[in-house]
């Protein structure tokens, strides 16, 4: 019998994990991706033209990978890539961090660990971390704070979303009334640094839960609450993945950007797809949308929004930037175990010192040879004026990005115990992905922002019509936030739905839920029945909160 076809439009992970998830069940797939190669936002960027005498290229990324402990779809479909060594495949290249750093110009650098604690000092820095005593909060901010904390732990899903979501972060928290440290660590750098969101347009439901998530998975025992990956992306996940699904009979097509789709009758006939050879016409049994939602956007045509009015929901989505560079440099840079954040930074940058994770990676064969250390860093907030070149990064030239970008780093890290030179670059890159007309950057790739509201507007993975399915992380999944998690899940409801619409007998894709510690799950069952009953969470009035609950469903 013959095989169902489906096409995918788009090879970042939510494309490939489609592809992944589909190829197992038996589906003929074909893969179209706009750009000379697959991973998308995950890809590795190595530097054009600077590799001499034989070596590779600098391996420069769109920015780095970060795979927190809340993450569950996009490590078990890792485990099935094979890797040479590995027994459980791409996964095991994951590598766990043990800190944080927060580095700061003006004040010494503090640390934040991010694993379960395994040693005295581990303790010590947890019972800092909690008294919050390193972040220089009034008495008043770190009661505030508790109860926060304490409300999101036991707030209901019901409540989530009637309350949270429609809800700016920055009016959650209370932030106007809070003191400069309080708006600087819990509402700038801790959403800012997440996800490049601006705290006043971000939605409490998502940045309480996943915030939450994270914290809680410091009490479980062996989690790693953040992981990086041990070389490359490339070399370590993307290749790797692009040969096994090869193996698998998946077809790839690159330069090969969707442009139309031609939606009769409730159905996709076609999609039109611009090659370099001209356009092609595609023709499958299933089409999956694994584009990003500013690529997706505008294909949607008024035939395809009338068979599903949900779709025209993206219209009203958003977008920020959050972009990343690395500083190639002559000698081992550790800094520490884990991230970075510049918490002076008016660009609001991360930053990782990627060799020290990299044991398999000898960058003296990459570049001229030179290479000891690369220093990785993101940018989030390209809307505020940097603090050396007095100007944002949305109006800086690429020298202007580089200059103001390198001193923030130098000043951060001047104070980590750490000093950063001039004298130590080699040279960087920033991700291909910014481009410059008239010395202004023009992102071709912005960062889906969960906006106050937005979730209403996005759509589900199934779609209305009937052989389009959509793989993307504005899909609507229990992940929720703009991740490559949030992309593998919408994958996996996607195929899930196409079994369903095929008739193919196979086991569906698992799905799983975020779930608080048990300690929590009951008082979460007391907050959805005062929910129900029209009462305000137990905790409302230690936040001066006195309205009564919102039953509005968004």
């Amino acid at each position: 019998m013959r095989k169902p076809t489906v096409a995918i439009l788009g090879g970042g992970v939510g494309g490939l994990s489609a592809a992944h998830e589909l190829s197992e069940r038996g589906f003929d797939v074909t893969v179209y991706e706009a750009s000379a190669g697959a991973g998308g936002k995950a890809r590795s960027t190595f530097v054009p033209g600077t590799g001499s005498d034989g070596r590779r290229d600098l391996p420069g990324e769109h920015g780095f990978r970060f795979f927190p402990s809340f993450y569950r779809h996009l490590p078990d479909t890792m485990a099935r890539i094979p890797y040479r060594g590995n027994p459980n495949g791409v996964r095991d290249n994951l590598t766990a961090t043990s800190r944080t750093r927060l580095a700061r110009i003006d004040a010494p650098a503090f640390d934040v660990i991010t694993r379960f604690p395994s040693t005295i000092a581990d303790i010590a820095q947890i019972a800092r971390t909690i008294m919050l005593s390193d972040l220089g909060l009034p008495w008043g901010d770190v009661i505030h704070t508790t109860a926060l904390f304490l409300t999101l732990l036991t707030t209901s899903r019901e409540r989530r979303l009637a309350e949270h979501e429609p809800t700016r972060w920055w009016d959650f928290i209370d932030a106007d009334r809070r003191s400069t440290a309080f708006q600087r660590y819990f509402a700038e750098i801790a959403v800012r640094s997440l996800v490049a969101m601006c705290p006043r347009r971000a939605n409490t439901r998502t940045i309480g839960t996943i915030g939450m998530q994270m914290w809680i998975d410091h009490a479980r025992p062996g989690t790693a609450v953040d992981r990086l990956l041990d070389g490359p992306t490339h070399d370590v996940w993307i290749d790797p993945w692009l040969d096994h699904l090869r193996g698998q009979g998946v077809r790839f097509v690159f330069r090969a950007r969707a442009v139309h789709f031609h939606c009769e009758g409730g159905r996709i006939a076609h999609v039109d797809v611009e090659t370099p050879e001209g356009l092609r016409r595609v023709e499958a049994d299933h089409y999956v949308g694994a584009l990003p939602v500013e690529r997706m956007r505008p294909l949607m045509t008024d035939a395809m929004k009338e068979a599903d009015p949900q779709l025209a929901g993206l219209d009203h989505l958003a977008t920020e930037w959050m972009t990343g560079a690395q500083f190639f440099l002559n000698r081992s840079l550790p800094v520490v175990p884990g991230h970075i954040v510049l918490v002076d930074s008016p660009w609001a940058v991360t930053a990782v010192s990627q060799a020290q994770f990299w044991p398999r990676t000898d960058l003296r064969a990459f570049g001229d040879g030179r290479v000891r250390g690369v220093l990785s860093a993101i940018i989030s907030n390209w809307d505020v004026p940097g603090a050396f070149v007095g100007k944002p990064a949305r109006d800086c030239n690429v020298e202007e990005i580089r200059a103001e970008l390198w001193a923030q780093l130098v000043a951060h890290l001047g104070r980590s115990g750490t000093g950063l030179r001039d004298r130590d670059l080699v040279t960087w890159t920033l991700a291909d992905s910014i481009e410059f007309s008239g010395g202004r950057p023009h992102n071709r790739e912005p960062l889906f922002i969960n906006t106050a509201g937005s979730w209403r507007h996005r759509p589900d993975a199934v779609t209305g019509i009937e052989n389009l399915f959509l793989a993307s992380d504005y899909v609507r999944t229990h992940t929720d936030i703009a991740t490559m998690e949030a992309a593998n899940e919408a994958a996996r409801r996607a195929t899930n739905g196409i079994l369903q619409a095929s008739g193919v007998a196979a086991a569906p894709c698992e799905v799983w839920e975020l779930r608080p510690p048990r300690v929590f799950e009951e008082l979460q069952r007391l907050d959805a029945r005062r929910f129900r009953d029209g009462a305000p969470h137990l905790l409302a009035p230690a936040l001066g909160r006195h309205t009564p609950a919102v039953h509005a469903l968004v």
